[in-house]
């Protein structure tokens, strides 16, 4: 079952969410340092940690699923978010050089639709970067966070899952060693919380990340395509409410 984008929005909005944004961007960043020229798409919630990429990349791109709606994006600026179907997106294939999935695999109904549309999309040498909750973590233990919904993933169990589905580890990384608590003395100890627990309790990490490659060989073995009914993509301004998501999925089709 998807988070609600209200509810992730407003939890960004928070001193804990902002926090969570800050540690996680630097994490991010320290596994794509540079992304000068390319096309860079957030799937799921990723636009907390998109803007870092913004100033080099090519463009940058939101997709948010249905399921869980969708929230203008930038603010103040012309909107580069769109409510999809995560299981068809209306990319074009070998299109995308990085994508960003945050907020998406723990909650996804249809996963393994949803990594072989990300793998269709995605450019040959292009790099997919998936962000989700720990098992072992406690962030996964507290439903007051959205990293504490939906299914967790180990390491181990995150990186098979990127092999049974056609892509290639190439690198895991582990951040929020801080606990969930919003009081201001522990979010004033997090970079200590991140340099101790980096260097000590890995296992117990919040969340953990895995980058990966597109994994060429042995295609001849995936099911011809079906006929793609493409899913009509809509930015909006506001919050899109649940009511308008399924008469707009409907219709056929007609960023930064």
């Amino acid at each position: 079952m998807w988070n609600d984008a209200v509810d992730l929005r407003d939890f960004y909005n928070s001193p804990l969410g902002q926090m969570a944004r800050h540690l996680l961007r630097r994490r991010l960043r320290q596994i794509w340092p540079d992304v000068t020229g390319q096309s860079v798409l957030g799937l799921g919630f990723a636009t907390p940690y998109l803007r870092q990429f913004r100033p080099e990349a090519e463009r940058v791109l939101a997709l948010m699923p249905a399921g869980q709606g969708v929230v203008h994006w930038p603010p103040g600026e012309p909107g580069v978010t769109a409510l999809v179907d995560e299981t068809d997106l209306p990319i074009p294939d070998r299109s995308i050089d990085r994508v960003l999935l945050v907020h998406g695999l723990e909650c996804a109904e249809h996963l393994r639709d949803l990594l072989r549309e990300i793998w269709r999309i995605m450019a040959d040498d292009g790099r997919l970067l998936a962000v989700v909750p720990n098992r072992r973590g406690i962030w996964a233990r507290s439903d007051r966070t959205p990293f504490g919904q939906g299914q967790t993933f180990s390491p181990s169990q995150l990186s098979r899952l990127m092999r049974d589905n056609m892509f290639t580890p190439t690198q895991n990384g582990e951040a929020l060693f801080l606990p969930p608590i919003r009081t201001s003395w522990m979010l004033k100890t997090a970079p200590a919380w991140e340099r101790i627990g980096g260097r000590w309790f890995s296992r117990f990490a919040g969340v953990v990340m895995i980058e990966a490659g597109k994994q060429l060989y042995g295609v001849a073995s995936v099911k011809p395509p079906r006929a793609r009914r493409r899913a009509a993509v809509i930015a909006f301004p506001q919050i899109a409410r649940q009511e308008s998501r399924s008469s707009s999925l409907s219709r056929d089709p007609g960023e930064d």
